[in-house]
């Protein structure tokens, strides 16, 4: 899984290295972590990186309007991830667990339901989305040019959410199976694909944001197709072998199975809907100070993006090898992960926050048609706001990995529910209609992460979150698949 030099794994590496020899981490687990945590947070730079150079096209060939228009639609097509994350957030828990106990026979049976659950749910929000995009995007803003761009954005991106709920499961079943590397090089690809058919939809057949929506779907699909042939063959042309081999033609249906799945997924899709619930009051919020702060916000918001890769990568390696250790029913190896790893995530996002920090001016203005543009001075404060919040969401993040390995998902959905519901979202109100003003906003950023921060690490801290798990490890067994 190291198979190719990377930059960044050295970089990663570094820093677990030190903090091994500073004696706050374990070395050998330093180096685990690094192996599976770096292949996903390359991943996520990739994905977050497409996703701003999204913003930065669209800007600079339309303008703020269609900036604001397609932040608009960002909360529906964070539907996607809401429903395939949490999906993927049972796959890889029982995934983990099953292949830490090397019951290979039930692997199959896993992903297969995940599939069936992730085209199910997501199916009927493709057909809302493309029949009321306008209605959908008007309950955020009278706006009439961002929500004209909002809405044919938002119609033809719908047809991307089954495809991007099932390029999670697939990406959790690899991940869980200790491949972190095989899916950066799907997911990663699918991103620099993505890239490019926007670039042509956009700037030489003048799609606009017609063209940003078709790009996100026709590479979403790319991806799907790559994993159903990768998991269903046990390989891929160009990138080898898959580390499990799965019959796509078996059950999709199990009782047992998708129990475990929803019970265990039901408070991950509940927290990553958080998320995408709390953009909708916090968008018409902003849309009280104006254009320009949306435009600022739907900026910073990309910029933070990346800025939370590293919890990709440290979120699911704790998932991973947490869930692992458990299925082999090793509770204080399981926990010593779980407790290194959030420290080693803490001092990544450390040094993520400080260099965009230092380079924060120049990064925003890439995001508009002109330097002088009136969103940029707005953007700078917010994405220096994010850098201080961010390495909280260190903490938050890495806190969450354990407890859903262990099946112990509610906490972190109610913590993310009372940082974003009961204290950033009224802070950002604040912000709009009192002499807060933007400080609103910049407690809102900080809000956000240093209430799920406290809340997650506390429950870590406990041991109910391995008993919760004995209810869903495996019996140890040696099978194929």
């Amino acid at each position: 899984m190291s198979r190719v030099p990377n930059p960044l794994r050295l970089v990663i590496l570094y820093i677990g290295l030190a903090l091994a020899r500073l004696g706050l981490i374990d070395r050998e687990r330093a180096i685990k972590t690094t192996v599976l945590a770096w292949p996903r947070i390359v991943t996520g730079i990739a994905r977050m990186s497409k996703s701003a150079v999204d913003v930065a096209m669209v800007g600079v060939a339309v303008g703020t309007s269609a900036v604001a228009g397609v932040g608009f639609a960002g909360p529906f097509w964070g539907l996607a991830f809401a429903i395939g994350g949490g999906v993927a957030g049972g796959t890889i828990a029982l995934v983990s667990q099953r292949y830490g106990a090397k019951a290979y026979d039930q692997l199959g049976l896993a992903v297969r339901s995940s599939t069936l659950l992730v085209v199910v749910i997501s199916a009927p929000v493709t057909a809302v989305f493309w029949a009321y995009p306008y209605e959908f995007i008007s309950l955020l803003s009278s706006n009439e040019s961002a929500i004209e761009y909002g809405a044919r954005y938002l119609q033809y991106v719908a047809f991307g959410i089954p495809f991007a709920g099932l390029n999670l499961v697939g990406s959790r079943v690899l991940v869980g199976a200790d491949d972190s590397y095989t899916a950066m090089q799907v997911r990663a690809g699918g991103a620099i694909v993505n890239i490019g058919l926007n670039a042509v939809f956009i700037f030489v057949l003048d799609l606009e944001v017609v063209g940003a929506a078709l790009g996100t779907v026709l590479s979403n699909a790319a991806v799907t197709a790559t994993f159903a042939i990768g998991l269903s063959a046990g390989w891929f042309p160009g990138i080898g072998a898959f580390p499990v081999r799965i019959d796509p033609v078996a059950s999709y249906l199990d009782g047992e199975t998708i129990r475990d799945l929803v019970t265990i997924g039901l408070p991950v899709g509940a927290r990553n809907l958080v998320f995408v619930v709390a953009e909708f009051p916090m968008l018409g919020i902003l849309d009280i100070f104006g254009e320009n702060t949306v435009a600022a916000f739907v900026i910073a918001r990309r910029i933070w993006g990346l800025m939370n890769t590293p919890g990709w990568g440290f979120g699911l390696a704790s998932s991973s090898l947490v869930g692992q250790s458990l299925g082999q029913n090793d509770e204080q190896t399981a926990e010593a992960y779980g407790r290194d790893i959030i420290r080693f995530a803490v001092a990544t996002y450390l040094v993520s926050a400080v260099l965009i920090a230092v380079f924060a001016e120049q990064i925003v203005v890439l995001f508009a048609d002109s330097p002088t543009s009136p969103e940029i001075p707005i953007a700078i404060d917010l994405v220096y706001a994010a850098c201080v919040a961010v390495v909280f969401q260190g903490i938050s993040g890495a806190a969450a990995g354990p407890l859903d390995a262990s099946g112990d998902t509610q906490v972190p959905f109610v913590s993310q529910f009372i940082g974003m519901f009961l204290v950033a979202i009224p802070l950002a109100y604040l912000g709009a209609t009192t002499a807060l003003g933007y400080w609103g906003l910049y407690l809102a950023f900080l809000a956000e992460t240093t209430v799920p921060a406290a809340i997650n690490y506390w429950r870590f801290r406990t041991d109910e979150w391995k008993a919760i798990s004995q209810s869903y490890r495996p019996e140890p067994a040696v099978a194929d698949d």
